[in-house]
C-alpha cells in the first residue's frame, strides 16, 4: 500500500486535465500538498504535469508516426510524465519506443489516457528481462526492448530476436495497423550499438528480407548508423527515408536524431510518401522524438 509521500506525488503527477478544445494545469495548489506532505526531504526531482503547447495537437493525427528512444537518462523520477507530454503535442497515430521498459510503457500510456485524452492500443518486442534496467523482483525482472503503440487496434504481432545481438540482445517486432486510413504493416527495432558494424549487417539482412516480403511498410527505429553507413545498405535499397533531404551519401543533408549530433533514428518508407518529417530536441532522452507525417495513398 502507498505511503503519504507517494500519495502526494502521484497527485502532484495528476495535476494535468485535457478538455475538449483546450488543456490546462493547475500546479500551485498541489505543489503545495507535496509541500506539506512530503516536507523538507522530498526530493527535488518530484515533477507536476506541464502545460502542452499552443500548438499541440487537440487529437490522434491519423497519418502521423513517431520513433523514439527513450532510455539514457532511465528510471528518472518524472520522466514518463514529461515524456506522456511530449508525445501527446504531437499525438502521433502510432508510435515505435525503443529502449523501453514495460513498466515505462504502461505509465506513459496512462498518462496519455487520463490527463491528454489520447488512448493507446500496445504491442511489446521485448528482448531482455533485466533488473537493472526495469526493477522487479530478483526472479521476475522487468521486460526491456520495444515497443508499439497505436491508435488503431493492431494484428499479426510478430516479434524476433536477432541471431547476433551484438554486446546486448536485440530484435525487431511488427505489426499490422492504420496509418492515414490504410492497413500497414510496421516495424520497429533497435540495432546493436556503435562500432559494432557486422553485427548491424547481420541484423539488417534478418530485418530487410521480412520487409521486403511486404508491398507497404513503415520501419521505426535506432539503427545505431548514419546514412552512409555500409551496413544501411539493405534498407536503403528497400526503402527511402521520411527526411526528404535524406540520402545514403556523404554530403546528405540529414538532420540529426541525437545529443551528439548524429543521425541514427529513421523512419523508412516502403511505398509510402512523406509530407513533413520534425525531429524534436529532447531532455527525457539523449535521442530526439522523432515525427513524420505520411501520405499512404
Amino acid at each position: 500500500m502507498p505511503g503519504t509521500g507517494d500519495a502526494a506525488r502521484i497527485r502532484a503527477e495528476e495535476v494535468v486535465v485535457r478538455g475538449t478544445g483546450m488543456r490546462w494545469w493547475v500546479a500551485g495548489a498541489m505543489a503545495a500538498v507535496c509541500a506539506v506532505l512530503l516536507g523538507p526531504s522530498a526530493p527535488s526531482s518530484a515533477l507536476v504535469a506541464r502545460p502542452l503547447p499552443a500548438h499541440a495537437a487537440e487529437d490522434v493525427v491519423p497519418h502521423r508516426v513517431v520513433t523514439w528512444n527513450i532510455c539514457n537518462p532511465c528510471g528518472r523520477v518524472g520522466h514518463n510524465l514529461g515524456r506522456a507530454a511530449e508525445i501527446a503535442t504531437y499525438a502521433p497515430q502510432v508510435i515505435g519506443l525503443q529502449e523501453a521498459c514495460v513498466r515505462d510503457v504502461e505509465k506513459i500510456r496512462q498518462y496519455l489516457r487520463n490527463f491528454h485524452g489520447l488512448d493507446y492500443h500496445v504491442e511489446y518486442g521485448m528482448v531482455l528481462q533485466n533488473r537493472n534496467r526495469c526493477g522487479g523482483l530478483p526472479w521476475s525482472p522487468g521486460a526491456f526492448g520495444q515497443a508499439i503503440l497505436s491508435a488503431a487496434p493492431m494484428t499479426d504481432h510478430k516479434q524476433t530476436e536477432y541471431p547476433d545481438g551484438g554486446s546486448e540482445d536485440r530484435g525487431y517486432m511488427a505489426v499490422t495497423t492504420t496509418v492515414d486510413g490504410r492497413s500497414v504493416r510496421v516495424f520497429n527495432t533497435h540495432l546493436a550499438q556503435r562500432r559494432q558494424e557486422a553485427v548491424r549487417a547481420d541484423q539488417i539482412g534478418v530485418l530487410a528480407a521480412e520487409v521486403a516480403r511486404y508491398d507497404r511498410a513503415i520501419v521505426l527505429g535506432d539503427f545505431n548508423a548514419v546514412p552512409d553507413a555500409p551496413e544501411l545498405g539493405g534498407m536503403w535499397a528497400l526503402a527511402s527515408d521520411a527526411d526528404l533531404r535524406c540520402h545514403p551519401s556523404p554530403d546528405q543533408g540529414c538532420e540529426p536524431t541525437t545529443d551528439w549530433r548524429s543521425k541514427f533514428d529513421y523512419v523508412f518508407l516502403r511505398d509510402v510518401t512523406a509530407q513533413a518529417q520534425r525531429v524534436h530536441p529532447s531532455r527525457y532522452s539523449d535521442h530526439d522524438m522523432v515525427h513524420a507525417d505520411l501520405d499512404l495513398g
